[in-house]
């Protein structure tokens, strides 16, 4: 087995220290206003989600900035990274792209190989580092020979199981009940991946009102564990 595998499974753990584990990206407001309250309309909200944002938003756009690097296409890169920022329908979920964005720049800056990596230290490339967490991301999987389908399985999986992490602690949901709903979502992902290859630059948005509500809203809960 290649060491690309293995450098995936560390650019998808939950441990990676982006922060990812801090936002609920609304669930947190969804949970404490009923609309989840169990593993199945827990299922049924990340569902929402899937179709409506990681399909026909995040996956086509970590393409794109995919090919950017692969091309060499520094503008691109930051232009496709500021169109994502533009899809995020309110501030708390553009602040947590923006802060991942700049976590997942400053892990990459501590790497051993880091000075090997001109994209770190040129300002267009690490601008758009610093606005979207896919930029990096998608730059690592380059550095590491990892294929693009790898690449967006592994993100795929990383913002499903994430969010379910999140909802075992708020809603709350027991472990097995948070495995329950994983597995039902396995079957399907690879399919979503195969999806998000056919998306056209023009059919490129997100379509998760429900998400954004929520979001909106969780900027001023007053009582809440994850960030705003």
């Amino acid at each position: 087995m290649s060491a690309a595998y293995f450098r995936l499974q560390q650019l998808i753990s939950p441990s990676l220290p982006i922060g990812a584990f801090t936002y609920s990206q609304g669930m947190e407001w969804a949970v404490e206003s009923g609309w989840i309250k169990d593993a199945e309309s827990l299922y049924a909200w990340l569902d929402s989600v899937l179709s409506g944002t990681m399909v026909t938003m995040e996956l086509p756009l970590l393409l794109r900035i995919a090919d950017c690097i692969e091309n060499k296409d520094a503008q691109g890169y930051h232009d496709w990274s500021a169109y994502l920022l533009s899809c995020r329908e309110t501030s708390e979920l553009r602040a947590e792209e923006q802060q991942r964005g700049q976590a997942f720049s400053a892990l990459l800056d501590k790497l051993p190989e880091a000075a090997a990596w001109p994209e770190l230290s040129d300002p267009v490339w690490r601008g758009a580092m610093d606005i979207s967490q896919l930029t990096g991301f998608a730059l690592a999987c380059y550095k590491w020979n990892i294929s693009r389908e790898d690449m967006l399985r592994g993100y795929l999986w990383s913002w499903l199981e994430n969010m379910v992490i999140g909802a075992v602690k708020l809603i709350p949901l027991g472990q097995s009940d948070g495995q329950r709903v994983l597995f039902r979502f396995t079957d399907y992902l690879s399919t979503a991946c195969e999806e998000a290859f056919d998306v056209e630059d023009d059919d490129i948005g997100a379509s998760s009102p429900a998400q954004a509500i929520a979001s909106s809203l969780h900027e001023t809960q007053y009582c809440r564990l994850f960030r705003s």
